[in-house]
């Protein structure tokens, strides 16, 4: 379900991802274990297209995710360490927003954004504004977003960060 080969992120002199190759098949679970500052975070931001890597190749769900980037991000779903979330909208508003920008058809969206919710119970807290969310729920928010549009690929940074043991 994703394929990396070799690839290559530096920033100036420093070479934060160097010759990275791995696969990772359908219907498991990898994670990246290491220290701060091992390139973990850098490899995720290339798997999901906001960064290019300097050199190697990557694959999502079949898609070249630098030649058909689009394609590849419309089958990933994606929480950052920290979720951007919108503070003026509520959950709620903020989920179908994500969805839409998924290209979750309108007359689903409403029942699409209301399963991520409850998957990720957070549909209690669906009419606060993002803005007031303790951090537990705003990771809950962010993951809801994530899978709202059911990708084949969900990459998660830190996605425990905040959340309590229940």
């Amino acid at each position: 379900m994703i394929v990396t080969q070799g690839i290559v992120k530096r920033f100036g002199r420093v070479t934060a991802v160097d010759r990275a190759s791995f696969a990772v098949p359908a219907r498991s679970v990898c994670g990246f274990l290491g220290p701060n500052g091992a390139g973990k975070t850098t490899t995720i931001r290339m798997l999901v297209g906001a960064l290019a890597p300097d050199e190697g190749r990557m694959e999502v769900a079949g898609h070249d995710v630098t030649a058909d980037g689009p394609a590849a991000r419309v089958c990933t779903g994606y929480l950052a360490e920290e979720s951007p979330l919108h503070p003026e909208l509520t959950v709620e508003e903020f989920v179908r927003f994500r969805a839409g920008l998924h290209g979750v058809p309108r007359r689903q969206r409403a029942g699409a954004v209301e399963q991520a919710l409850q998957r990720c119970q957070a549909w209690e807290v669906r009419r606060r504004l993002c803005g007031q969310l303790s951090k537990g729920y705003r990771q809950r928010t962010g993951l809801a977003a994530a899978i709202v549009h059911q990708p084949q690929v969900i990459i998660l940074d830190e996605p425990t960060s905040g959340l309590d043991p229940a």
